[in-house]
C-alpha cells in the first residue's frame, strides 16, 4: 500500500510539473513498474526453490524481456505519432497567432498614420503629396521664367539691329 501511494505521489508531482500527463505515458510507466515488480518477485521466489526454478525463471525472464521490447517499440511508435500530432497542432496555432499579430500590427500602424496625418493637417502642415505638387509648380514656373528671359534677351538684340539699320538709312 505504501508503494502505491509513493507511486501515486510521483505521478501527481509529474502531472503538476508537466501540466498534465498523457494517459498513454502513464499506462506505459505502470506497465514498466509491473514488469520490475514481476522480475523482483521472480528473483525472490527463485532463490527459495533452487536450480530448476531459477532456470525456468531465467527463461521466463528472457521471454518477458522479448515481450517487453516488442511492447516498448509499439509504445514508442504510438508516443512518437502522438507527439508529432501535438507538435503539428501547436505549430498551426503558432502560425495563426503570428498571422493575427501581423494583421493587428498593420491595422495599428494604419490607424497611427491616419491620426498623425489628421493632426498635421489641423496644424496646417502640408502632406508629402501637397509638397510634391508645390515642387512641380515651382519647376514649371522656373522653366517659364527661363523661356521669357531668353525671349527678352533675344528681343533687344533684334531691336538694336533694326535701330542701326534705320539710322544708317537716315544718314
Amino acid at each position: 500500500m505504501a508503494k502505491k501511494k509513493a507511486v501515486k505521489k510521483s505521478t501527481d508531482s509529474k502531472k503538476n510539473i508537466l501540466g498534465g500527463v498523457d494517459p498513454l505515458v502513464e499506462y506505459g510507466r505502470d506497465v514498466w513498474l509491473a514488469g520490475l515488480g514481476a522480475f523482483s518477485m521472480a528473483q525472490q521466489e527463485g532463490g527459495k526453490i533452487g536450480g530448476k526454478v531459477v532456470e525456468k525463471g531465467s527463461k521466463l525472464f528472457d521471454q518477458l524481456v522479448k515481450e517487453g521490447s516488442k511492447l516498448e517499440q509499439t509504445t514508442r511508435k504510438s508516443v512518437g505519432n502522438a507527439s508529432d500530432d501535438i507538435r503539428g497542432g501547436i505549430e498551426s496555432r503558432v502560425d495563426r497567432v503570428r498571422k493575427t499579430a501581423a494583421s493587428n500590427w498593420d491595422k495599428l500602424e494604419n490607424v497611427f498614420e491616419e491620426r498623425v496625418a489628421r493632426a498635421l493637417s489641423r496644424l496646417g502642415i502640408p502632406t508629402a503629396d501637397e509638397i510634391q505638387e508645390l515642387i512641380n509648380q515651382v519647376n514649371e514656373l522656373n522653366r517659364e521664367v527661363r523661356a521669357l528671359n531668353k525671349k527678352q534677351a533675344a528681343a533687344p538684340k533684334a531691336s538694336k539691329k533694326t535701330a542701326k539699320k534705320v539710322t544708317k538709312k537716315a544718314a
